[in-house]
């Protein structure tokens, strides 16, 4: 059985999920960067304000880790996976709630509830295994995101389902963090949240931000660049966590309705929008559909655009952003 080590897969998820490209320089204030250990990666944090700023926005980033984290033994997801109710920190409550929304929005394509059988699968742990069919059967009778009912910061399980944040995280964390640029009244500044990006505002020099769609696979040389400004990207995909058995390769996406990892027509999904926990749980959800109903969900939603890879090759970029693509792999084709 193959996979990625642990620790190579966790420092390469900033690049392969979205690669940033170098910034310009400008005169929108001093350059501020800090990197940051969290959710189970490695981010890093470039404005142009104080350090003081920057400090408050890896504090951010980190208390929400410690709040959403699954494996932090003092965490609010911990304490409700293993008590079933819990009196959570109001960002944590505030952040399943918002969860949710996208569960219900997708039937359930995102589902913050599949954290058994991430565990069983050995996604959590890193000690990997194919399940049996019957385990997988009797995990997903545990999996429903209307098990999960928030009200006001009393978050309750019911059923034995149990959560996991990590289809959301990233995203509210970056929607956090630009809070608080925007209360510093920072106006130019990059988040590489280890697949989620955030382009706040414009370069210094008032031109977009440049964020690279990572080659799901080899992770080299990014495909192709979005050009973008206050938008958040984040990307989905088959590569970023996976091994193999018996010559099949089992990626970490879990389909909640089938209890197996998803294998679809896609490499990856990025999706682009004005919202860190949209576009979060939006890749991790039109993944799972496949490319089709992904498309189909876009066409029905068109605040929001992606950028498709598929297992052919090809680029599919629906139309708001098309102008803003560049393809820079020439193995690939845009259709």
């Amino acid at each position: 059985m193959k996979h990625p080590p642990r620790r190579v897969w966790r420092l390469l998820i900033p690049v392969l999920c979205l690669a940033l490209l170098p910034a310009g320089c400008g005169s929108a204030g001093e350059r501020t960067t800090l990197s940051v250990s969290a959710m189970d990666t490695f981010m890093s944090i470039e404005l142009y304000g104080s350090k003081e700023t920057a400090s408050k926005v890896k504090e951010q980033i980190e208390s929400l880790d410690l709040h959403l984290s699954p494996t932090v033994k003092s965490s609010d997801m911990t304490h409700l996976n293993h008590r079933k109710k819990v009196k959570a920190h109001e960002e944590s409550a505030e952040a399943v709630q918002q969860a949710l929304k996208y569960c219900k929005e997708t039937d359930g394509a995102l589902d913050i509830t599949v954290y058994p059988l991430v565990k069983e699968w050995g996604f959590l742990s890193g000690s990997y295994k194919v399940p049996d069919k019957s385990k997988i059967s009797e995990l997903l009778k545990k999996v429903d995101y209307r098990k999960v009912n928030v009200s006001g910061s009393e978050i309750t399980l019911s059923d034995g389902a149990q959560i996991d944040m990590g289809a959301v995280a990233k995203g509210f964390a970056a929607d956090k963090a630009n809070e608080i640029l925007k209360s510093e009244n920072v106006t130019s500044a990059i988040l590489n949240l280890g697949g989620t990006v955030s382009a706040y505002g414009a370069k210094p020099d008032g031109s977009d931000w440049k964020v690279g769609i990572a080659n799901p696979i080899d992770g080299g040389e990014p495909i192709g660049t979005v050009s973008c400004k206050d938008k958040i990207i984040a990307t989905s995909g088959n590569y970023e966590r996976y091994f193999e058995k018996d010559g099949k390769r089992y990626c970490h996406m879990i389909d909640p309705k089938t209890g197996y990892p998803v294998d679809n027509d896609m490499s990856s999904v990025s999706v682009v929008s004005d919202s860190g926990v949209e576009s979060d749980c939006l890749s991790t959800a039109l993944y799972v559909m496949g490319q089709k109903k992904a498309l189909e969900y876009q066409k029905a939603h068109p605040e929001i655009d992606l950028v498709i890879l598929t297992k052919n090759k090809e680029v599919i970029v629906t139309d708001g952003i098309k102008d803003k693509f560049q393809l820079n792999d020439k193995t690939y084709s845009i259709i």
